[in-house]
């Protein structure tokens, strides 16, 4: 699958979304080491506190289903400019995959690519532990 088709299957998210207060639709795909795709919207709650990113639930999607290990992600919204991973997202990814390539898209599909490290420098993960 190419990085274009993977931000593909995230946009297709979109009209999945639960986004009554912000109305700011996000769709992600997460690509596991062994070709799998888990897809994820942003759910979102009365209380704000409870809302999950489209990433975080494509990532608890895969561990739900046994997959821990990931190469790709690729994150969409409906904005001019590009739709960022949040911190909390960022830190949850960390956990299994501090070398993952992010794919981060504008509406009209174009994208950029980086390292989860290059989003989340020096991050904290199992390694930091020990």
């Amino acid at each position: 699958m190419t990085d274009q088709e993977l931000v593909e299957q995230a946009f297709t998210m979109l009209e999945r979304a639960y986004v009554p207060y912000s109305h700011f639709p996000v769709g992600a795909a997460l690509e596991g080491e062994d070709g799998k795709i888990f897809t994820g919207c942003n759910v979102e709650n009365a209380a704000y506190g409870s809302c999950i990113c489209a990433e975080r639930t494509a990532l608890v999607k895969a561990v739900s289903e046994g997959c821990q290990s990931f190469r790709r992600l690729a994150v969409v919204g409906n904005s001019t400019d590009y739709c960022w991973p949040c911190g909390s997202c960022r830190q949850m990814l960390y956990e299994f995959a501090p070398e993952l390539e992010v794919l981060v898209a504008k509406k009209d599909h174009s994208f950029v690519k980086y390292r989860l490290r290059e989003l989340l420098p020096q991050g904290f993960g199992p390694t930091s532990l020990g």
